[in-house]
Formats: structure tokens, sequence, C-alpha cells
């Protein structure tokens, strides 16, 4: 027979007393939720005797790194308490730190930019909610602005480049076709055909390769402080350096002056080196031949539709003079000229093709400065080796098919922006925030910063003294 049981008799089952009962689990599980924060607490109590580890809210960045157990070093405070927030003094006494701009509103902080206790990270990585703070809505104390009143993220608002906004000229004094350099079957060194690459002519400084082009010529000193401020150790491996004639030109634009020094070139220098040069020598050249003051100068056969009046030299040192005009003559219009603009130097470049009489007392003409410019972006950084798997054609885009020196090559910003996003849902970008282009400090106005602490005071318990400034 089925046995009928209802809800009533199952609930009679259930002891509902069972907590006023002694039960060796319930025990254990009083004891360990008294006794777990109770050790904890003394744990905490005694080793605060051996530093200040256990109070970190986090792992330091690696440049901070040796300071883990130092605390006071940063969190500079008069009594033994640590919860206070970094003083901007603290980080000065090892940080020069120099202001942003003269004429900005309003200062942050250090520890409102550079967050520290997030672990392995660039202090320099600020998020862009700090630059926008004042870049979103740009104010200045005269009321003047130099940049974009508003900016918010690369990817965003931010406006093109400023030579291309502006359309700014190349300013370069060096006669360039690159349309011409990068055609195939070109006449290279020894008369062999050539196919020039980028590269051929632009390199970071940090790379020592042997150039492909380079010439006898041996290059001229530079003095340091010719040596741009892009080009030192700091950015020797991010910026182009401009291409020196000696490594990149000499193996294809020869310059060699006269057949009776056979391959011999006269030094790619300034005209009163050149002029010094051709006369020490054609003077010992007529030392070894004096027969040769007897032949006929004609100062421009090798340019043809040109006739001039034969000039026949009476003694040795005019026979110099006129060999010497008549070579600077070929340079000075045919040779130099192709790639440099060169001022009128007195009679020599004037007279409707023919030296003139009185050429030797004329003014030697001056090259115009090439001034190459080696940094078009001044206000922030770019780093070349950093983008060195990519075909420079790839950015510089209308590199190929420029035919005027003037035109300005750096890629668009919109260039960019196919590779670089500020933070945000689309993570398969590279870095794009304000900080992998730009630098809140000024550091061309970096001053030295003298040392406080010795490795005892950073390495022990020893406390160290508070940082002044």
């Amino acid at each position: 027979m089925r046995r009928v049981r209802t809800t009533k008799d199952r609930a009679k089952r259930i002891d509902l007393m069972y907590f006023s009962r002694p039960h060796w689990l319930r025990n254990w599980r009083y004891w360990l939720a008294v006794g777990i924060p109770v050790l904890a607490l003394g744990w905490f109590l005694t080793a605060r005797a051996g530093g200040q580890k256990e109070l970190s809210s986090g792992p330091l960045a690696h440049s901070h790194a040796a300071f883990t157990s130092k605390c006071a070093l940063c969190h500079v405070v008069q009594a033994s308490s640590f919860f206070e927030y970094v003083q901007d003094k603290a980080c000065l006494s090892c940080h020069d730190a120099p202001v942003h701009q003269a004429s900005q509103k309003f200062t942050p902080t250090c520890a409102s930019c550079h967050i520290e206790h997030k672990g392995a990270m660039r202090m320099a990585a600020t998020a862009d909610a700090t630059c926008v703070q004042c870049h979103g809505n740009l104010q200045t104390r005269d009321g003047k602005l130099l940049y974009a009143r508003s900016i918010e993220k690369f990817d965003g608002n931010h406006p093109e480049f400023l030579p291309l906004r502006e359309r700014v000229a190349d300013p370069g004094g060096v006669k360039l076709n690159h349309n011409v350099h990068l055609q195939a079957n070109l006449i290279g060194p020894n008369h062999t055909r050539v196919q020039m690459t980028c590269d051929n002519c632009h390199r970071v400084v940090a790379v020592q390769e042997t150039w492909p082009y380079p010439g006898a010529l041996k290059p001229a000193a530079a003095a340091a402080a010719d040596v741009p401020e892009v080009l030192r150790p700091r950015y020797s491996r991010a910026y182009m350096a401009p291409p020196k004639f000696t490594e990149t030109c000499a193996g294809c634009h020869l310059l060699d002056f006269d057949s009776r020094f056979g391959a011999e070139q006269v030094p790619h220098d300034k005209a009163d080196v050149i002029h010094d040069f051709l006369t020490k020598r054609f003077t010992s050249y007529l030392a070894a031949n004096p027969a040769a003051v007897r032949e006929p100068v004609q100062a421009d056969r090798r340019i043809p539709g040109r006739a001039c009046a034969l000039r026949v030299a009476h003694n040795p040192a005019e026979w110099v003079t006129l060999r010497v005009e008549e070579t600077e003559w070929v340079l000075w219009i045919k040779t130099c000229k192709e790639c440099h603009t060169l001022t009128q130097g007195g009679a020599l470049l004037q007279d409707k093709g023919c030296v003139t009489p009185n050429a030797a007392a004329a003014p030697l003409p001056e090259v115009v400065k090439s001034n190459i410019t080696v940094r078009w972006l001044p206000h922030s950084d770019f780093d070349h080796r950093a983008h060195r798997a990519m075909k420079c054609e790839s950015c510089h885009t209308k590199a190929p098919a420029s035919h005027d020196t003037a035109d300005v090559l750096i890629p668009s910003i919109k260039t960019c922006q196919q590779c670089h996003r500020s933070a945000g849902p689309a993570k398969d970008f590279a870095e794009g925030r304000c900080f992998e282009c730009h630098q809140y400090h000024n550091w061309k106005t970096e001053k030295h910063t003298n040392g406080v602490y010795d490795l005892q005071q950073l390495r022990s318990d020893v406390r160290p003294p508070a940082p002044h400034r």
C-alpha cells in the first residue's frame, strides 16, 4: 500500500535548535574568523619595524624600483605616517623638471601626471586627460596662442601638421629633384647603371654602415657648435642626418676641374678654399712644366656656343691667374650651379659669358647655405628607427613625384592616424596618446641637478634627509 507523507511530516525531520548545540566545525569557523584578523594585525604592527613595504599601495615603476622600501624618499612627512601625497619638492630633489611654457596659466603637480604604484610602466606615459585639462581650451597669460585652441586627442580634433597646414616651402638651399634620383638606370659611379633608394642618402645618425655612393673627397671637419641639437646622442637614432656630399653624392657628381690632373677633384668647400686650392695646383704644375706658360688660354672652350678671344700669358704668374679664372668660370657656371645657388661674384659671373680682364680683382661668389631642415615638427618627437620596418615611400608618398626642392615631403597626419590611435575600444593600433609625440617639460631649459642622497640612504634603513631646493 502506498505511503502518504505531507509537508508537515517532512518538516518534523529538521532540527530547529541545531545552533544551540556545540559542533566542531562551527567552533573552528568562529576561531578562524577571529584569529586571522588578529594575526594579520599583529604581523602588520610588528613588521613596521623593518620597513614600510607593507604600507605600499602597489609596486613602483622600474625607474623607482630601488626605492620600494624607502617610502620617505617621496612621501616626505615630519611624523611617522606615510599617508601623505607626494609633494613636488620630493620630485624636484632628483629631477629638474623645467616648466612647459612661460605663458601657462596653470601648472599641474608632478604626481597628478606621473602616477606611481601602478607597476612596471613608463612614468612619462601620462593620461590624455592631464593634457586636455589645458589644451582642451587653451588659455595663456598674455592671451596669445602659438598653438591650436582645442586639441583633445590625436585621432580626433588634432590639426594637420603645421608645415602642411600653412603650406610652407622647404628653405633648403640645395637644388634636389627626388623624382630624377629615383628613376631606374641612372648613371652611377664608373658609368654603371644604378637604382637609387631613399636610404642611399637618408639615414639616422646612429647607423654607421657604408654608403653606396661615396667619393674620394675627404669630408670637411665640422665644429661641435655646427651639430644640430637633434643629431646629438639623445636623438641619434631618431632623426635623419642631413646628407653629406662626400658620403652620398661624390660618387656620381664628380668635381674634376682639368684634364692635366686626371681624376683629381676640387674640394667641396667655400669659394675661397677652392680658389686657394686651384692656385696651388696650377702653380705646382707650372713649376714642373715650365713650357706650358706659352699655351694660349681660351676662357670658355668647354661651354658650347660661347666664343671668347684667346688670352696669352706674358709670365708664369699671369698664366696661373688665367688658368684659375678659366677653371673657376666652369665651376661656378656649370658644376657648382647644378646643385647650389651662387651669389653674383663680380665680373666672374657677369659679362655675358666670358671671363673679363679684371676678373681676378672681382670678389668670389658665395654659395647659399644648404639649410637642410632636420626636424620639421620642433614641438614633437618622432623616431625613424621605430618605423624602420616600413618603406619610406609608404609615409613620404609625395617624394617619388617631387621635382622641386621647395616641396615639403613630410607625411600628413592622416597617414599617421592609420596606425596610431588614442586609448579606446580600438586596441589593434599603435600608441596614440599625447605623450607618444609630445612632452610637457621643455628640456631645452634643463639645468644640472646635484644629488642629495648616498647609497646608504637609498638602500638601508637610514632615514634620508628632507629634500630641499
